[in-house]
């Protein structure tokens, strides 16, 4: 099964993240600041009350002596309590704000996520009560008795809030980091597709839907935000959340009742759902995918932003696009497999638009990849759509005077229809026909530079087929080239033999050149060339 890269952490259970967030960045550094302040306080007090001789202290006698309190003594104590605590709410207060606004400021929605992190609630919370006790017990005094257990309790819990200040600046700051904001936006949409698609009561999924869809618009506007800034970093990062957002939910969609797949008023509201006509709402309900769908568009909506000012985030969505696809694949989820094929398709329909070759080719790469992943796993049919579907943008191409994506449209179809060879896909045939359809409207207009990269790819493609004893097939490819012109075949055949170097001589992601072959396949070359009918030799 093919393996779809996922984020360190990213589907652990809600409870589980949040109980060990907060033992980490809170409570432990709370524990060692408190203990380190009573260590110090009571090595200097017993100092104190033995004189210097420590060995003639009575502890218990000490203890006693501490929590002893008088009423008359007390005073004012339980007011300057109250105070240091206000002080110290102050203070976080307003470094938290002052940090807060400048988050604000490039994400959207990060004060509403800040004051839905119960961490935050509770803490605010905590030093609000303890102000408030102080003020109770300021008053408890009155009666010329002290409550002792209400003033250990209340010495307790200000001694808390003044240690908490430190670890809770840190638990803030790492909270409003770009990548652990993007984290936290991730786990909180898997958490609410979970608690939506399991919901027992109807009534509890159009909120779900809603928050969700919310979180996945959040996401997008920090990569809008990032590309603006020039920041690949927190782009990339919120990028990846999507795709494993998408990844999350397809492992959880098994269990989803089927109230969660209706178009709900909420869902039909949105933007990038209101603009559909019933039909292809009501095709979203029987599909089961508007999840997918609204994720997917999304990245679409990133690759169309990026493809005039970041062209690599063009190439991560199309990654991540393929990610996708592969966890359908794991998932079975031929539906899912389908729609990929549209977004991907999407992505070359704008590339060609832009007359990117770039960006096409990249794009390619990663089409053919998931294509090979279907057939891998044995969805034949869908990977013959895939190739129907490069055939056709390579023509696209071609119709733009884009002939290098038609090239690389050819060495991608000649890869498949080796892979498909070495799986034994009962598809292979119809590959190959695809394949051979490739060039002929490059035929009809006969364009040079064009037609020679195709008909490499083919001549490729014979060779491998004679190296591993497929004659016929090899034949097939012959037979469909006889009408090239000698002066073109040749040509043909002494750029390929000349390619001695797997390493294309510029760095890509694919790694390989184009036209290199192993020993065993150019030697096979000339085999091939020799079975073109001669009239093409003429």
């Amino acid at each position: 099964m093919p393996k779809t890269p996922l984020s360190d952490s990213s589907f652990r259970g809600p409870l589980e993240r949040r109980s060990q967030r907060i033992l980490r960045r809170i409570l432990l550094p709370l524990l060692l600041l408190s203990c380190l302040a009573l260590v110090v306080f009571w090595c200097l007090f017993l100092f104190d009350l033995s004189g210097g001789a420590l060995t003639s202290l009575n502890l218990s006698a000490a203890v006693s002596r501490f929590f002893h309190f008088d009423a008359e003594a007390m005073g004012g104590v339980p007011g300057g309590y109250t105070e240091v605590v206000a002080a110290t709410l102050g203070i976080i207060v307003t470094v938290v704000s002052i940090v807060l606004q400048l988050s604000a400021a490039r994400f959207a929605g990060i004060t509403r996520m800040f004051l839905r992190d119960p961490v935050n609630v509770v803490v605010i919370g905590y030093y609000v009560v303890v102000c408030m006790l102080g003020l109770w017990v300021s008053l408890a005094l009155r009666m010329n008795s002290v409550p002792e257990l209400t003033m250990k309790a209340f010495l307790l819990l200000t001694t808390c809030a003044v240690a908490l200040m430190v670890p809770y600046f840190g638990y803030v700051f790492t909270f409003l980091e770009p990548q652990n904001i993007t984290r936290t936006l991730l786990h909180d949409a898997l958490d609410t597709a979970e608690r939506g698609a399991l919901a027992k009561r109807n009534v509890q999924v159009e909120p779900a839907q809603a928050r969700l869809i919310l979180t996945m618009e959040e996401l997008t506007d920090i990569v809008s935000s990032s590309l603006s800034n020039k920041d690949k970093v927190i782009a990339s990062q919120a990028a990846d959340a999507l795709k494993d957002l998408a990844i999350g939910y397809l492992s959880l969609k098994p269990r989803a009742r089927s109230a969660w797949f209706e178009v709900t008023p909420a869902l039909a509201k949105n933007p990038d759902f209101v603009a559909m006509d019933p039909e292809s709402l009501a095709d979203q309900a029987r599909k089961r995918t508007w999840v997918e769908w609204k994720a997917l568009r999304q990245c679409l909506g990133i690759y169309n932003e990026a493809l005039s000012g970041m062209r690599d985030m063009t190439y991560l969505v199309a990654i991540n696009t393929r990610y996708i696809g592969a966890a359908a694949v794991s998932a079975g989820d031929s539906e899912v497999m389908r729609l990929v094929y549209r977004f991907f398709n999407s992505y070359l329909r704008a590339a060609l638009n832009a007359k990117d070759v770039r960006t096409a080719y990249n794009v390619l790469n990663q089409y053919r990849l998931y294509v090979e992943c279907l057939l891998q796993n044995g969805y034949e049919a869908l990977a013959v759509d895939g190739v129907v579907h490069m055939v056709y943008y390579g023509h696209v191409s071609f119709d733009m005077k884009l002939t290098f994506v038609t090239e690389t449209v050819a060495y991608d179809i000649s890869t498949l229809c080796e892979l498909s060879h070495e799986l034994k896909a009962d598809v292979e045939t119809v590959m190959l026909e695809r394949f051979l359809e490739l060039d002929r409207p490059l035929r009809a207009q006969q364009q040079e530079a064009a037609l020679i990269g195709v008909r490499k790819a083919q001549a490729k493609l014979g060779a491998y087929y004679l190296a591993l004893g497929q004659r016929e097939r090899a034949e097939r490819i012959a037979q469909d080239m006889q009408d090239e012109p000698a002066s073109r075949l040749r040509a043909i055949e002494s750029q390929l033999q000349n390619v001695s170097s797997r390493e294309f001589w510029e760095i890509t992601d694919r790694g390989r050149n184009f036209e290199y072959m192993d020993e065993p396949q150019r030697a096979q070359l000339s085999v091939f060339f020799a079975l073109i009918p001669r009239k093409a030799q003429s």
